[in-house]
């Protein structure tokens, strides 16, 4: 890895931005030109996030006129990681994913120019569409991403039933037929019964894939991740659902306000209000089959030795453009103990799991 990240140079007139200031929380899209490699692309660019919004750096959405072009995609997400203080757990994340075999997004940080001013460093995360799917050589289908904690698998939230059962699932790929075999996923899940549950539930779902996004999000801890921010994917060949992970900043021993997370918050079997995750740990061959997927990522991947030299790479990284970043440059004291922040968030967080593996 080189010491240097690639620089994104965005254009934008001024009428267009001040657009997008006033239209803050709506998906207001403005044209611009982003210049990568010397290579000039036409773009639509909008905020993203939800309360990210209201910060001082935001985040962004960048869809691209013509997919030919440098990156090869139609969009990507520019996230200012603002919370957090190391700007890399979200990376750390996905690439973790990668590592215990869940297919998730690409990521690479940039450092981003607007109108030749210097916005600070941002990380550039693939959009999970249709090119993401061909880029891994997997079939085509359908992909929803789960937006608010609507997304549960429930008929219900917060004991009030949902007037939509696909409400906090936005559909990004896909048709609307499509619809129908998430429906019926979400209806097999809160009206089968337990004993047909395991038999019924196999037809529809990807059990192995699953278990092992479950162990992933329990060991890096994204407490806003089992509810929502996640994307399924359905398989066109098999028929079967997948998850995959998505937004994992407030991860690694940090809360999405940035603030510590005692590394014993999430319990092992994941944050409550999922009821997928429920009802499938409630069979034992499941339950089982998610016992041995932890613990072998307990011993293999999900421990300092394997993680130490990622994270101090990227430390290395970004530090001397941290502190070139307006927004974060004061906190370069803080950033710099990030490594050994998170290297005792995985000692802990390991040890506490494996010491409650015989709860599953």
């Amino acid at each position: 890895m080189s010491n240097a990240i690639p620089s994104y140079y965005l254009s934008i007139e001024e009428n267009f931005l001040n657009l997008l200031r006033r239209n803050l929380v709506t998906d207001q899209s403005v044209p611009a030109n982003l210049q990568i490699a010397e290579i000039d692309h036409k773009i639509q660019i909008a905020y993203r996030g939800a309360y990210t919004r209201k910060f001082r750096k935001r985040s962004y959405v960048i869809d691209f006129e013509d997919i030919k072009n440098s990156l090869g995609v139609r969009k990507i997400h520019l996230n200012a990681e603002y919370k957090d203080p190391s700007l890399f757990r979200n990376k750390l994340s996905l690439d973790f994913f990668q590592d215990i075999g869940v297919h998730a997004p690409e990521s690479q940080h940039i450092a981003l120019y607007r109108n030749n001013n210097f916005k600070g460093v941002y990380l550039q995360l693939e959009s999970v569409d249709d090119l993401f799917l061909k880029k891994r050589a997997l079939p085509p289908g359908p992909i929803y991403y789960a937006t608010n904690n609507d997304a549960n698998f429930s008929i219900e939230r917060d004991g009030k039933r949902k007037r939509n059962l696909l409400s906090g699932l936005l559909q990004a790929n896909g048709s609307p037929s499509d619809d129908q075999h998430l429906l019926n996923l979400i209806l097999i899940i809160n009206t089968t019964s337990p004993h047909r549950f395991p038999d019924v539930i196999s037809n529809y779902l990807n059990i192995e894939q699953y278990l092992k996004w479950l162990a992933g999000a329990v060991c890096t801890m994204n407490n806003d991740g089992f509810n929502h921010n996640y994307s399924l994917y359905r398989d066109s060949n098999t028929g079967l659902f997948e998850i995959l992970p998505w937004d994992y900043d407030a991860t690694w021993g940090r809360k999405i306000s940035g603030g510590i997370m005692d590394y014993k918050y999430v319990p092992i079997e994941g944050k409550q209000g999922n009821k997928l995750t429920a009802l499938l740990l409630e069979v034992p061959k499941f339950r089982k089959m998610y016992k041995e997927r932890l613990e072998e990522i307990l011993e293999t991947k999900f421990t300092v030795e394997h993680i130490e030299n990622k994270v101090l790479t990227l430390h290395k990284l970004l530090r001397p453009h941290i502190l070139l970043d307006p927004y974060v440059n004061s906190n370069i004291d803080i950033f710099d103990y990030e490594p050994e922040m998170i290297f005792q968030f995985v000692h802990h967080r390991n040890n506490y799991l494996k010491m409650h593996l015989n709860d599953l």
